[in-house]
């Protein structure tokens, strides 16, 4: 799949639910209104889409929420998806399939994940601190999440950390978590706060740009360019006293659309080719109204063929306004 751009589309998101066991702040309001069940794609449904991706050029998959691990069932969907891995009879076949999670769930579900072909994982942490852990994520508790870390580390997972960065709220914390990471052999990738969905908080005061961040960390750690590549939007910097990698996404200070190379598939059905475009594929309709896959490629190379350049994301300090009025959670994280 070539979008109008040359591009490649080679790496898929699939939210496999909305709904999230925690309430992060700058994600979404604390009384949020989910999808009814009755909207959502079935498992079946979902895995039959995503091999429609894969048939048609898709080498990397990650399944995203909400949170994943909430999904009634949703262990038998990895499995499934797991056996795409390497190649196929007479086709090509996933290169990679990863998750990410807040973690609340991996205790239970981390060996699982290892034994269907999952290498490494996404972990949203945003603070080691314990209470402010709760006022992040209003919901979440901090020694859950890190025994869910650990327990992921013992099955043998690639674990990368996820922390958005909040202007006076971790901004401070970096040096330490760039420290705890590498203690545990954790990548740590840091997260400009984006302008999608109303909540409860001015993302005018939430921003902070992470050049600024980077220029603090360089103070104490030797901080190289590295060549180092995940297939996402990440630049990733090698970390000489740890031995591990710092990675940073920054939609708002550096616009990283000229590489995109994926799209995002929610669990209505629903592709989203840009992140920060409203601009919508319905692909549930087609799904539904056929028993064979033609007209779903088709309608799938349809909607890629309309792809846009790029992202309008700013944060609007006059009228503070998201610029995309879906909640992250809609998309998928």
């Amino acid at each position: 799949m070539i979008d109008p751009f040359g591009r490649a589309i080679t790496y898929l998101r699939v939210s496999v639910t909305d709904r999230c066991d925690f309430r992060c702040v700058y994600c979404m309001a604390e009384d949020m209104n989910f999808l009814p069940k009755a909207d959502l794609l079935t498992l079946e449904e979902l895995e039959r889409l995503t091999l429609a991706f894969v048939r048609l050029g898709v080498r990397k998959l990650r399944l995203t929420g909400g949170e994943p691990l909430v999904r009634r069932g949703v262990m038998a969907l990895v499995n499934r998806l797991g056996r795409q891995i390497g190649p196929q009879p007479g086709k090509p076949g996933l290169d990679e399939l990863t998750l990410t999670t807040n973690g609340s769930q991996l205790t239970r579900f981390a060996d699982e994940l290892a034994a269907s072909g999952v290498k490494r994982i996404n972990v949203s942490l945003d603070t080691l601190e314990a209470e402010k852990f709760a006022t992040i994520t209003r919901w979440g508790r901090l020694p859950q999440v890190l025994e869910g870390v650990m327990a992921a580390k013992a099955a043998g997972l690639a674990v990368k950390i996820n922390a958005v960065a909040l202007k006076d709220v971790n901004e401070h914390e970096f040096d330490r978590m760039l420290g705890w990471c590498g203690e545990h052999g954790f990548d740590l990738c840091l997260i400009e706060t984006m302008p999608l969905g109303e909540i409860d908080a001015d993302r005018t005061e939430q921003y902070l740009p992470l050049s600024l961040v980077r220029e603090r960390l360089a103070r104490h750690w030797t901080l190289s360019a590295s060549d180092y590549a995940t297939g996402g939007p990440a630049r990733y910097y090698d970390v000489a006293e740890t031995g591990t990698r710092l990675g940073l996404i920054t939609p708002l200070t550096h616009n990283f659309c000229e590489g995109c190379n994926r799209v995002r598939l929610t669990c209505t059905g629903t592709l989203y080719m840009c992140l920060g475009q409203e601009d919508a594929a319905d692909l549930r309709a087609v799904l539904r109204a056929h028993s064979d896959d033609v007209a779903l490629e088709a309608a799938i190379r349809a909607a890629i063929a309309r792809k846009p350049k790029g992202h309008d994301f700013v944060i609007d300090r006059a009228g503070r306004k998201p610029a995309v009025a879906r909640h992250m959670s809609v998309t998928g994280g």
